[in-house]
Order: C-alpha cells, then sequence, then structure tokens
C-alpha cells in the first residue's frame, strides 16, 4: 500500500510504502499535549514503522520537549507553512512514527483504530464507536 502526503504549501512531502493498512494503526488522543499541538480538542495520528516512512522532498524543522509525563517528544512541522507533519517519543525513535493523519493525501485510507487519554475527552465529544478505548495510557 503506497500513500503521500505534505505540508500545506507543498515544502514538505513524503511517501508511505506499508505492507497492508494493518501495519498502520490511526487513532485519536485526548492529552492534553495533543490538544496543544494540534490546537483542537484531541490530536489524530497514524502509528506506522519507520522503514515505511520516507520524506520526498524538503526537510523539517523539530521541536523537542517534555510531552508531560517525562517522555520526550520530537514533533516535526514546515518551518515555511508550520504544518505539522509527524511526531515521536524517544522510546520509539528508531522504531515508529506518528504522522498527522490530515497530512496524508488520502486520510480516509487509515481510519481510526482508537482513542488513547480517554477519561481527558471534550465532554461535548461522543465516544467513536466500534474502536478500543483506553482511559489512561498505563492502564
Amino acid at each position: 500500500m503506497r500513500l503521500s502526503g505534505s505540508c500545506y504549501c507543498h515544502a514538505l512531502e513524503y511517501k508511505l510504502e506499508l505492507e497492508s493498512p494493518e501495519a498502520a494503526r490511526t487513532s485519536l488522543c485526548h492529552c492534553s499535549s495533543c490538544k496543544k499541538a494540534f490546537g483542537t480538542n484531541y490530536g489524530l495520528t497514524v502509528k506506522v514503522p519507520l522503514m515505511s516512512f520516507q520524506y520526498t522532498s524538503g526537510k523539517p524543522k523539530e521541536f523537542v520537549g517534555d510531552n508531560g509525563s517525562g517522555t520526550i517528544l520530537h514533533r516535526e512541522f514546515c518551518d515555511n507553512c508550520g504544518s505539522f507533519i509527524l511526531e515521536y517519543g524517544d522510546p520509539v525513535r528508531d522504531d515508529f512514527r506518528f504522522i498527522c493523519l490530515g497530512s496524508l493525501d488520502e486520510p480516509d485510507a487509515l481510519p481510526p483504530k482508537g482513542e488513547f487519554f480517554c477519561e481527558s475527552r471534550s465532554t461535548w465529544m461522543p465516544e467513536i464507536p466500534g474502536v478500543f478505548h483506553k482511559m489512561k495510557i498505563k492502564e
């Protein structure tokens, strides 16, 4: 399965090469760190193996910081238009990338499989039916 994506201005473009849709896990995260990073009430990312992701044009700018739980998180974005492309924590830096679903050219190709930090879900937002739900990360 081949997918592509980019930032809003196309200065950053990337490709994904997955064996199947099952090699990816799209999920919503309701933690405060994702709410700030995405500028909305949840983050929506696709977890993919590092080897499946490759930038095809441009070089991202990176922000590195503590996500609030002691994990160092890396976020890559376009320094021209500001589009957030992906993130990863130090514990998985050699294995996975969490791509912002909206940066994919065909985001419907990888629908959500779960929600995290559901205890922090906005009270007005309904639960997504038919996917796994984790109230806390360590439950």
